[in-house]
């Protein structure tokens, strides 16, 4: 049979069958073979269906990580790729790993001098370093943090090939303390080849100062009591390789110190010296006393001291510092102590005039937690300005030999053993010596004292031990300043005129007088100020015309601005006065009184030596005629 005819036969047998009654039953006969799966048919209709199904169960029986895995292998080869893309056509690519900077120098080096630093840079890019600069950065001063003060060096490199090695010379100067090391930070900023962005490269180095430009030495004491001086020893020593000029010391004080003196004098307020000129190896010392004036048990206080080079805008401040030093003291209490006071005050200076008697006191106290036996209290007395026979001790015997008085168990019986926490007082008294005599004026008269108490201390293996405190005060003794002031009429370097005595509404001229003398120190700033009344006239001239006399008619004030009063003023040297004129026109209501010419004149100065003001008053001046040879009686009061 032809396969036409088949197909024919095919088609009829199936419509015969469609047609049949028992179609139903046929049916589920052949759904049994139709259950076979019978793919002929299918591979003519149903063939893209199939392929589609087949691929959705490959991918629905594929596990997560076969679908990681193949992801995995296509990332790998797209980054062989891209790294071959740019091996091959990625010229232009820069690595700060390709760039080495290699410093060849000395990494110790004294302060002040100049460091040469030879610094390599070393380009292993294949592109080119567009537009290179060596940027180097250190400290200015002794600092060792880069954040303050910096120098700052910029050094131009231009183009640095690819493969190219370029060298730099650069030569640094370097501050601090011997052993401090210093920072130096090395930056190359570059650019690349159609970028505008800057790179930076970055290298740091240290160098070890092993010297300073200025050696900084202190001498002083670790511990010290409350209230008690201390003295500084400041040496300062050129360490460079050539003279130098404009260098500082300063000084900072700690809260509760009290600077009294110096040695040099400080050459801006009491903590800046000018060293002037220093050549190699110059040394210049500085002594600085003072007191820890509020400082308590246990505290410690750091002193630091700086040396550099003065500022150009400000005389007064280190511009670059060279080195600094500090210097820390511990307050302590001493385990017996003697404090000395003087006329009941406990300070660090004092002074007293000529003519007063001077009470010394000195409070003792036991600070240790067991007794001190034996106990003596000394009080050495020296200086030019006491009187060796008018010393007087209470309670303990004045050894005139020794110029000492000593307090101890034999005076006092409770010496012999005081209990812990026990104190007490003992004293004295004496009078200053005449400061002026046949053989001239005392120069800087003062009285020394130093006071010291011992005491035995048991320990605990039957040892005895020696506990001891000092201390010292010295009183200045001010200078004896006083001024005079007259009337005159008749004599006197000014010509006087109008009735005397003075008449009611009739004019008269007086010629006052003001006369100074000092004895043993210079007063510096001096001056004497009163008033006038108001029906009082200031007239003028004055004489001498050199001196500095002046009127105020506002405040109706006369002012002589005296300036300094030399010692001796008056006494052993030139007296010093001034004459000016003032007018009366008396009234009716002042018949048969005597007007007051001049309110009350203060005298106003500084002790340089005694470093005291001084003050003296005089009381105001009237129409009586003081300082013509003899008045007539009664010549003071007004009349009609």
């Amino acid at each position: 049979m032809k396969p036409e005819e088949e197909k024919l036969h095919r088609l009829e047998d199936m419509k015969s069958r469609l047609f049949s009654k028992s179609y139903e039953s046929l049916t589920r006969k052949r759904f049994g073979v139709l259950h076979k799966k019978d793919f002929d048919v299918k591979e003519n209709w149903e063939d893209d269906k199939v392929e589609e199904n087949m691929t959705k169960k490959f991918f629905m029986k594929t596990s997560l990580f076969q679908k990681f895995f193949i992801f995995s292998i296509g990332f790998f080869l797209l980054a062989i790729a891209f790294a071959l893309y740019s091996f091959l056509f990625g010229g232009n690519t820069v690595s700060n790993n390709n760039i080495e900077i290699a410093v060849l120098g000395n990494s110790f080096t004294a302060g002040g001098e100049e460091l040469p630093l030879q610094i390599e840079i070393t380009n292993k890019n294949n592109t080119a370093l567009e537009l290179a600069d060596l940027v180097l950065e250190y400290p200015k001063g002794s600092s060792t943090d880069l954040k303050q003060d910096v120098e700052r060096l910029r050094d131009s490199l231009g183009t640095i090939p690819a493969g190219g090695v370029r060298t730099d010379n650069i030569k640094v100067t370097l501050f601090g303390e011997q052993g401090s090391i210093k920072p130096i930070k090395i930056s190359l900023e570059y650019r690349v080849e159609g970028s505008n962005s800057i790179f930076v490269k970055e290298k740091d180095y240290s160098v070890t100062v092993s010297s300073a430009p200025i050696d900084l030495s202190v001498v002083a004491p670790v511990t010290t009591s409350p209230n008690q001086d201390v003295t500084f020893n400041i040496k300062a020593t050129l360490n460079a390789t050539k003279s130098a000029s404009g260098l500082l010391v300063k000084a900072d004080y700690p809260i509760g110190f009290a600077f009294k003196s110096a040695s040099p004098s400080p050459s801006i307020n009491n903590n800046v010296w000018d060293l002037g000129d220093m050549s190699l190896g110059a040394e210049k010392t500085i002594t600085i006393v003072g007191n820890m004036t509020g400082a308590e048990d246990g505290e410690d206080k750091t002193f630091h001291f700086f040396a550099g080079e003065q500022s150009s805008s400000d005389k007064g401040i280190i511009g670059v510092i060279f080195n600094s030093i500090g210097h820390t003291i511990s307050v302590q209490k001493p385990f017996i102590q003697a404090r000395l006071l003087v006329n009941g005050e406990y300070k660090s200076e004092y002074s007293t005039d000529s003519k007063t008697n001077t009470g010394v006191q000195i409070e003792w106290a036991n600070n240790l937690p067991t007794n001190v036996n034996d106990v003596e209290i000394r009080a050495k007395i020296s200086g030019n300005a006491y009187d060796r026979k008018k010393i007087f001790a209470s309670n303990g015997f004045y050894s005139s030999a020794e110029d000492t008085i000593i307090w101890d168990k034999n005076s006092d019986s409770s010496f012999a053993e005081i209990n812990p926490g026990e104190s007490g007082q003992v004293g004295f008294s004496f009078a200053p010596l005449s400061l002026f005599s046949s053989a001239g004026l005392v120069a800087d008269p003062y009285i020394q004292i130093d006071i010291s108490i011992t005491g035995k201390q048991a320990l605990d293996n039957d040892a005895i031990e020696t506990v001891k405190d000092t201390e010292s005060k010295k009183i200045k003794i001010a200078s004896d300043t006083s001024f005079s002031s007259k009337v005159f009429y008749n004599s006197g370097p000014i010509t006087n005129s109008g009735p005397i005595p003075p008449t009611a509404e009739k004019e008269t001229t007086y010629t006052i007088s003001w006369n100074l003398s000092n004895t043993v120190n210079n007063i510096s700033g001096a001056k004497i100020v009163a008033t006038l009344p108001n029906y009082v006239k200031f007239v003028g001239p004055t004489s001498p015309m050199s001196e500095d006399l002046k009127y105020d008619s506002f405040k109706r004030e006369v002012t002589w601005n005296i300036g300094t009063i030399p010692k001796g003023t008056g006494i052993t040297g030139a007296s010093k006065e001034v004459y000016f004129q003032v007018s009366i026109n008396p009234s009716l209501s002042q018949v048969g009184s005597s007007p007051t010419l001049v309110n009350e004149a203060i005298l106003t100065g500084v002790d340089d030596f005694a470093n005291v003001g001084v003050r003296v008053t005089k009381a105001s001046l009237n129409t009586a005629i003081t300082g013509d040879a003899s008045p007539a009686f009664g010549s003071d009061k007004v009349i009609e």
